[in-house]
């Protein structure tokens, strides 16, 4: 599978990382490819490592203004225009997507991407991995959304929210029926 990863470039402490490693070396193990950003800093720079060293593949897809923090030697390095190329080609490359934790772009990847769902225009099976219960806020304000009929579909149809990262990945290969 090729995994769309949104995630923070940020440098975070343990309790994000230990856990972004554990999933980043599930998905090198498992034989999949890890198709995020491109960054070689912070916790994406963490997942990127935890996936080469445990024999995956990385797909990266930067962008110009960010080129000069983009990771040497992957398997396959993309560099848009923009912002919004970045998300169209991130999502176009990926089978699946698992949202990290992060900041403002992470989130309006996030959204991005159930809006699509929403729609129909994807049924790409998408993880919100809820680290440290980083993202409890985020999920509450999910179900209120779907309590009060803002959602045309069940929010289970769009997102299944995992505590764990062995959750997540095997949510993703039940989906899309890797064994």
């Amino acid at each position: 599978m090729n995994i769309c990863v949104f995630l923070s470039a940020a440098d975070l402490d343990d309790r994000y990382t230990g856990p972004a490693r554990e999933f980043a070396r599930l998905l090198g193990k498992g034989g999949h490819t890890l198709v995020w950003g491109g960054s070689d800093v912070g916790l994406m720079k963490v997942v990127a490592d935890g996936v080469e060293e445990a024999g995956g593949r990385l797909l990266g897809v930067s962008v110009e203004f960010l080129a000069a923090k983009a990771r040497a030697g992957v398997d396959e390095m993309v560099v848009a225009r923009d912002l919004a190329e970045r998300k169209r080609l991130l999502l176009e490359k990926a089978d699946a997507v698992v949202v990290m934790v992060g900041g403002t772009g992470t989130l309006d990847e996030a959204t991005e991407i159930l809006e699509l769902k929403k729609h129909g225009h994807t049924e790409k099976p998408v993880v919100l991995l809820n680290t440290a219960g980083f993202y409890d806020g985020l999920e509450q304000q999910f179900r209120r959304m779907e309590d009060e009929g803002f959602l045309p579909r069940p929010l289970t149809d769009l997102v299944f929210f995992a505590e764990e990262p062995v959750g997540a990945l095997a949510y993703l290969e039940e989906s899309l029926g890797v064994e």
